[in-house]
């Protein structure tokens, strides 16, 4: 491992460890480069859960390093606590049935939930990795 990807695991390491939600994504929360991240950011959002965004697009070692080090391939991906909860269709799913809001300790109505939107609620952190 070379000492600038070792740097690059630190920070996301950091990060993860310094935020209690972090969502590693394509784009920002406010201007999503793909629809999964939209959704995945979009199910935060709608929930009023307030999170940490890493744009992974401007470096290929962030979403390398975050893919060995997460041992999850694809992107978004959605800590909590430290521990990845998972992707696009992971946090949609939990969205929806309720767990993600449980996860998060946020309040939402009985029910499933429409699908998410974009909205308030957002930690944007600069992407230094």
């Amino acid at each position: 491992m070379s000492e600038q990807t070792s740097e690059v695991r630190e920070a996301i390491e950091k990060a993860i460890a310094d935020n209690e939600v972090i969502l590693f994504m394509k784009g920002t929360p406010n201007a999503p480069a793909c629809g999964f991240s939209a959704r995945t950011a979009g199910a935060l959002q709608s929930l009023g859960a307030k999170f940490a965004a890493v744009d992974v697009l401007p470096d290929a070692r962030i979403r390398s390093e975050l893919s060995a080090l997460s041992q999850w391939p694809t992107i978004p991906q959605l800590f909590v606590r430290g521990e990845l909860v998972g992707g696009c269709d992971i946090v949609t799913e939990m969205y929806a049935s309720g767990e993600l809001a449980q996860l998060l300790g946020v309040e939402h109505e009985d029910g499933a939930l429409e699908e998410p939107t974009l909205g308030n609620g957002v930690l944007e952190i600069e992407n230094r990795l």
